[in-house]
């Protein structure tokens, strides 16, 4: 499906605000991704969201093989975080995200992924879509996929003295071996030009959160976005989880983070790394990882106040707000 965008009017266009704080680019997908946006949008109406499009999974992997397109679940879900809170806001995020429960076909298919796939079969064009959708729901930004075509997770992983092959985002992502190493397939997709762009005309690029090899720095194996990431002038920060994550990431320490982003992505420049205290062990690893990546530690609270590990978005912007402001950690 075709990734250009002749004749579209972006969700950027509706009637509002424009330009209001700094041109934001988000990386990943998912939960992780979705907390970020929901932040984001209090500060800024200049957001893009380039969203993972590996999910194999639920229904997202049914239309993906059913229709050959790239699979909608994550951009959905960064959608729905761009909604604001208002009534509409508040019922069309509800409607992208409800599921249906039948013993029928449209058993577990969210309302959200039949609308965005619809749209693509309609106009032909992935951003076209996922724009016209942007604009329904006046979400305050844009999402866009990181490739232009369905990908596929492989990892390299060691278990037990042993080394093994595991095919697929889904089950990358609830592996209980450690990642060695990541690849996609095919090798040298091609990434969405709109994508890029946003990259390299960003004042800030956020990374993280999310599952770390399934979600984040799957975006560091797209050639094109990732030489967007090494080249642009655009500053860097990386937000690490609030709890390592049953599978991918079990036992991986926060420097331990840090180290598989570097070796993913040898030579990227951060300039940021936005972290809990909660999920600090030792500050002075973290600091010494980061500023192996050029980059400063910043510690703030960020966990909701109910002790669960989920993002308080009002505590994130702020956080965020310190990082663009140059507010030490």
């Amino acid at each position: 499906m075709s990734a250009t965008t002749q004749g579209r009017t972006p969700s950027s266009d509706r009637d509002g605000p424009s330009d209001v704080g700094p041109a934001v680019t988000a990386l990943g997908g998912g939960h992780g991704l979705s907390a970020t946006l929901g932040a984001l949008r209090l500060l800024s109406d200049r957001l893009t969201a380039v969203v993972t499009v590996a999910d194999d999974g639920g229904s997202s992997g049914r239309l993906r093989e059913e229709l050959g397109v790239v699979p909608p679940g994550d951009l959905r879900m960064a959608l729905a975080a761009l909604c604001d809170d208002s009534d509409w806001g508040r019922t069309w995020s509800g409607l992208l995200q409800h599921r249906f429960a039948s013993g029928g076909e449209l058993d577990g298919h969210a309302m959200g992924n039949l609308l965005i796939v619809s749209l693509w079969e309609r106009l032909g064009d992935t951003v076209a879509g996922l724009d016209w959708v942007g604009r329904l729901l006046g979400a305050r930004g844009r999402v866009l996929p990181m490739a232009s075509v369905p990908l596929v997770v492989e990892a390299d992983v060691s278990s037990q003295g042993r080394c093994s092959t595991v095919v697929g985002q889904s089950r990358v992502a609830v592996t209980d071996g450690l990642v060695e190493q990541l690849r996609l397939v095919p090798a040298d997709p091609p990434a969405c030009p709109e994508a890029v762009r946003a990259v390299q005309e960003a004042d800030w690029v956020v990374m993280g959160p999310g599952s770390w090899y399934s979600s984040v720095l799957v975006h560091l194996l797209v050639p094109e976005l990732a030489a967007a990431l090494h080249s642009t002038t655009a500053r860097r920060c990386v937000t690490l989880n609030l709890s390592a994550e049953r599978g991918e990431t079990h036992g991986l320490s926060a420097p331990q983070h840090l180290e598989a982003l570097r070796k993913h992505a040898p030579g990227l420049r951060v300039d940021a790394v936005l972290a809990d205290p909660s999920t600090v062990d030792d500050r002075d690893a973290l600091e010494r990882a980061a500023a192996g990546l050029g980059a400063r530690l910043v510690l703030r609270q960020v966990r909701r106040g109910d002790g669960t590990p989920r993002h308080d978005p009002l505590r994130l912007a702020a956080a965020y707000h310190d990082v663009f402001e140059g507010v030490a950690g």
